[in-house]
């Protein structure tokens, strides 16, 4: 536990961006792997992937309650605590409060999340690189002649939805099966202002291929579903589905950004399957995670895997 202490004790005062600010789950701190500590600004969030004694938690809260009063004395601490064993969560509230509703920011959005319930907050800080990286593709595609057009796959709460928009995409096309993660990403686009641009399907995706695909084609797909989600998808065999589509969806010289956090498959599982079934799409680059969630194996950690279908080959005009 010296590792996450030393984090704590060492951390910088609180952000105005919610972040990740020790990620024992990378291995790289051996006896801390079970331990994950994010700031939702206000609220901090420790969270074990173990059960743990109540001595250790006190120790933590006490590191936790000490190097606030160092860094904002007087103030407030609010922070909770969440273990999560066996395919169960339990959260428990420490210190302080958590505001209602709770809305943060990251890179100039804003996000609504829930720390208090469930295991997924409403914004997941590992893909804060691939949301710069759509953030930064439809900002340098704001002036194209039509406009980019965008499909958010498994859209959850429509994070990259938001900064496409905020970066000059023209539409932004929605599609998850929960309603609930839906109607959260309706209320981040008014949040930040947006007003139009943005449509929501709430469906199973694999049922409504019809009306995915007479909304395109796609400057930009992206692709992020669960690992694993018993009934809705599984990674080993479905996202085979996925890219068959891509080409179809995509218009000369876009893009597809492919998601995958699932420590078991590596990238060479995403390429190996695009390579073969849609070998027309070429590989770009593999987007950094961001460094605080460094692994001892960058093939453990979440692969976001960029793609692009060429542009056609200008006409050759012909003399006489």
């Amino acid at each position: 536990m010296h590792a996450l202490l030393n984090a704590i004790a060492t951390m910088a005062p609180l952000p105005t961006d919610a972040q990740r600010i020790f990620h024992g789950r990378g291995g790289l701190y051996p006896g801390c792997e079970h331990w994950v500590l994010d700031v939702f600004p206000p609220v901090w969030v420790l969270t074990s992937f173990q059960p743990v004694a109540e001595d250790d938690l006190a120790t933590v809260g006490a590191a936790l309650a000490a190097r606030w009063e160092q860094l904002h004395p007087g103030e407030p601490l609010h922070w909770v605590f969440q273990t999560r064993h066996e395919g169960r969560s339990e959260t428990r509230l420490m210190a302080g409060s958590v505001p209602d509703p709770h809305v943060v920011s990251e890179q100039g959005a804003r996000f609504r999340v829930h720390v208090s319930r469930g295991q997924n907050h409403g914004l997941f800080l590992d893909m804060a690189e691939g949301r710069r990286w759509v953030r930064d593709y439809a900002a340098a595609r704001s002036s194209d002649r039509y406009g980019l057009k965008v499909l958010n796959l498994f859209a959850y709460t429509c994070a990259f939805s938001v900064v496409a928009l905020q970066a000059g995409a023209k539409q932004v096309v929605n599609v998850d099966m929960a309603q609930g993660a839906i109607a959260i990403g309706q209320q981040n686009h008014q949040l930040n202002g947006l007003t139009t641009g943005a449509s929501f399907l709430a469906h199973d995706i694999f049922s409504t291929w019809g009306k995915i695909t007479r909304g395109g084609p796609y400057g930009l797909v992206i692709v992020d579903p669960p690992s694993f989600q018993r009934g809705s998808f599984v990674a080993t065999k479905d996202y085979a589905r996925l890219m068959r589509r891509l080409p179809d969806l995509l218009i000369p010289g876009g893009h597809a950004l492919l998601c995958l956090n699932a420590p078991e498959l590596d990238t060479a599982f995403l390429k190996d399957q695009m390579r073969e079934i849609a070998p027309e799409l070429e590989f770009v680059e593999r987007v950094a995670n961001p460094a605080v969630f460094g692994d001892v194996s960058e093939e453990r950690s979440l692969k976001v895997l960029a793609y692009r279908l060429p542009p056609l080959e200008p006409a050759q005009s012909t003399t006489r």
